[in-house]
């Protein structure tokens, strides 16, 4: 799929931003409110959405928990420049990432193609088997994680860092390694997406039989899952 939806109540930037995706292949769809925009994104018409934290009646980010409530598609937040605490709220309510406003198209349709391409990947003949650590199994092909035989409700940016963590147990994996294979990018300088997505992930993980977080902090290093 590479439909596009653009969540935003600037219909003079929608209208920009939806020319330029069109140019470069994709087919996209409009919603100028949040109302609107929670219920073409609950179509399933869509592969991603791009949504605007700043909008009259219903903002961006009670949309994305509308859209959270029943749906793991991709979502991509606009927020304005310096909106660290609607930035990071974003990213704990499942946003898969942001773009801070005024960006460029160009900007905007690569993110999108990361976050697509890391969701969308084609699957080698490896990745048709199951990655088991400890309580954690995975089945990268189907997209489908469980710990301890409960299935985990993830997010796809979650899914994705998980996995390379996963592929990497027992060894601690840097930020800017796992934003790049997670997200598609490298890590900006002050980016606390990953931060915030682990965060997410502990709380949705089961502890060790010694109760700690399987996921764990390497100073300096990044981040680990620990084999049990």
């Amino acid at each position: 799929m590479n439909q596009v939806l653009l969540i935003d109540d600037d219909v003079e930037l929608v209208g920009m931003f939806r020319e330029y995706l069109e140019q470069e292949g994709f087919r996209v769809s409009c919603a100028h409110d949040g109302e609107a925009g929670a219920r073409a994104a609950l179509s399933g018409s869509s592969a991603i959405a791009v949504l605007d934290v700043m909008m009259p009646h219903m903002n961006g980010l009670e949309t994305l928990r509308r859209i959270r409530a029943r749906s793991h598609m991709p979502v991509l937040m606009l927020t304005g420049r310096g909106d660290d605490t609607d930035r990071i709220l974003g990213l704990e309510l499942g946003a898969d990432d942001y773009v801070t406003k005024p960006c460029t198209p160009r900007e905007l349709t690569a993110r999108i193609r990361a976050i697509l391409r890391r969701t969308n990947a084609p699957r080698g003949d490896g990745d048709g088997v199951t990655i088991n650590v400890g309580k954690l199994s995975m089945q990268p092909a189907q997209r489908r994680a469980s710990w301890d035989g409960a299935a985990l409700e993830l997010t796809s940016t979650e899914f994705n860092l998980l996995e390379v963590l996963a592929r990497n147990a027992g060894r601690p994996v840097s930020k800017n390694d796992l934003s790049e294979q997670g997200l598609g990018r490298p890590m900006a300088r002050f980016d606390r997406n990953i931060d915030v997505h682990l965060s997410s992930l502990r709380h949705k993980l089961g502890t060790l039989a010694d109760g700690r977080s399987c996921l764990q902090t390497v100073y300096r290093l990044g981040y680990q899952l620990i084999r049990d």
